[in-house]
């Protein structure tokens, strides 16, 4: 398999990295802005010394200011270095706005089906019907997370299923492309003493992105599909998002973990049961036959 023009074959009038020197890159796109935020953050009582986010405005702060800063990075590194347009990244194609939402819509249902589907095998237990209807505070936090989870998805898709994707797929292949993207995306999602089960969530994670925006060819489904997930994981249930809670009572339905970590996820959440496991399993699955079974010469260019 050579190398691929994933998204747009316009090409690159700047210096495009070597394939070693970009996981790299975009770790430090990545964690400079964490390491510049870090200190001023704890003082404030925004978050906590290991970086987690305190209360609401921990968690507004958490989610927009470093991930814009890594974003605005990402596309001055594109726009400045590589001199390439953002097509190239998978921000291209008609209907953007169509596709968002309906990613969006994908996302509710997904992890919604995820959480259903743990609590019918009796891993949680109901505690109350939106509880968050009847707080004005919660509805509020609600409204400026989505907006939130809006951008810190984002800019994840676009640094690793946009600009890192398509960058290794140019130097090496798209099948190391994706490899290499889940790993360096994994690594970043890692934590101490963090579960065999949540590591090889994060993986898949990042293999079912990475093929939905292969076989799409442009990255604004899964960028809607990814704040659709994250926001009502967040805010539905009052269960963790990637080892996080919320500070809002649930918009859904209150749930209490009564099962084995292997079935609820443990600290970690829902994305950490071996449910959703199977999930991104089979759904990667799906879209590889989906894209190994249509004449992928048309869709992508070799070099």
């Amino acid at each position: 398999m050579k190398p691929t023009l994933l998204y747009s074959d316009a090409p690159a009038r700047g210096w495009m990295p070597w394939g070693a020197l970009a996981p790299f890159l975009l770790i430090a796109f990545v964690v400079l802005p964490v390491l510049i935020t870090m200190d001023p953050f704890e003082r404030w009582g925004l978050t906590e010394a290991n970086g987690d986010p305190v209360g609401l405005n921990g968690w507004y702060v958490f989610l927009l200011i470093p991930f814009a800063m890594t974003g605005a990075l990402a596309f001055a590194w594109v726009l400045l270095v590589e001199r390439r347009p953002l097509a190239t990244i998978g921000l291209t194609g008609a209907g953007a706005a169509k596709a968002f939402l309906s990613g969006e819509i994908i996302g509710f249902v997904t992890i919604a089906g995820v959480v259903a589907a743990i609590w019918a095998l009796g891993g949680f237990e109901a505690a109350g019907f939106g509880l968050a209807l009847n707080a004005t505070t919660d509805m509020v936090g609600i409204g400026v997370l989505f907006l939130c989870f809006v951008v810190q998805a984002s800019v994840e898709e676009i640094i690793f299923r946009g600009w890192l994707l398509s960058a290794l797929a140019r130097k090496f292949n798209l099948t190391l492309a994706v490899v290499l993207t889940c790993l360096v995306f994994t690594l970043l999602h890692y934590g101490p003493q963090q579960p065999v089960l949540s590591i090889i969530a994060s993986f898949l994670f990042s293999l079912f992105a990475c093929l939905w925006a292969v076989k799409a060819g442009n990255i604004w489904g899964v960028m809607g599909w990814h704040a659709g997930w994250n926001w009502l994981l967040a805010i539905g249930f009052e269960l963790p998002v990637t080892g996080l809670d919320a500070d809002v009572q649930a918009l859904v339905v209150k749930l209490i973990p009564r099962g084995a970590d292997t079935l609820t996820g443990g600290a970690d959440g829902p994305e950490a049961s071996v449910v959703c496991l199977v999930f991104f399993a089979c759904a990667s699955a799906l879209l590889l036959w989906r894209i190994n079974t249509r004449n992928t010469q048309g869709a992508f260019k070799k070099i």
